[in-house]
Formats: structure tokens, sequence, C-alpha cells
């Protein structure tokens, strides 16, 4: 029988738990910022890894390119009183919590 093939996100995490609980206490405390700055990379690097298809998903739903959705925003074609402001707040709404639960899932108070 074979044996599955870890994930990427997997051995991100088991990497990052290394790296906090067997490196960084033998650190120098001058290095343990740095340290503790990859295991967060290492974090968000899993999290992504672990949900590749998450951005493609939600900017998916652009109504056209996602260069003319800026400009049709900027042009105040989504203002609040406009007939696609549900539209437009509801798809910023979703790529930004797509992109929090990446990158900083605490403020989505995921932790």
């Amino acid at each position: 029988m074979l044996a599955e093939e870890p994930q990427a996100a997997d051995l991100l995490a088991t990497a990052r738990e290394v790296l906090l609980n067997e490196l960084l206490p033998a650190l120098p405390p001058e290095k343990a910022f740095a340290a503790r700055m990859v295991a967060n990379a290492m974090a968000i690097a899993a999290r992504a890894a672990a949900q590749p298809d998450w951005e493609a998903a939600a900017l998916a739903r652009i109504p056209g390119d996602p260069g003319a959705f800026a400009a049709a925003i900027r042009a105040g074609r989504y203002d609040p009183g406009t007939p696609r402001h549900a539209e437009g707040a509801a798809l910023l709404d979703d790529i930004t919590r797509a992109r929090c639960a990446v990158s900083a899932p605490r403020a989505l108070g995921k932790a």
C-alpha cells in the first residue's frame, strides 16, 4: 500500500512547529523577532496552500476584468444608492474575507 505524500500545508505546519518549539528557544534574543516573522509567513503560506483556489473563485465573480471593475468603482457606478451598490459591496466583502482567511484569520474571528 502506498502512503500519501504530505501536503504542502502539512509540511509548512510541521516546519513551523519545529521552528517555534525547538529552534526559537535556542536562538539569541536578537534573532527571536526574525524567527517569529518567518513562522508567521509559514502559517500564511500553509493556509494559502490548504485553499489554493480561494482567490481565483472570488475574483471569477467580478463582472468583466478586475481593472474594469476597479474603474467602475472609481467612476461611482457601485456607490451607495446606485442599483449595483449591493452587488459590488457583497463582492468586495467576499474578496476581502477570502484574503483575510489566508493572511489574517484573527481579523475574521478565526485563529
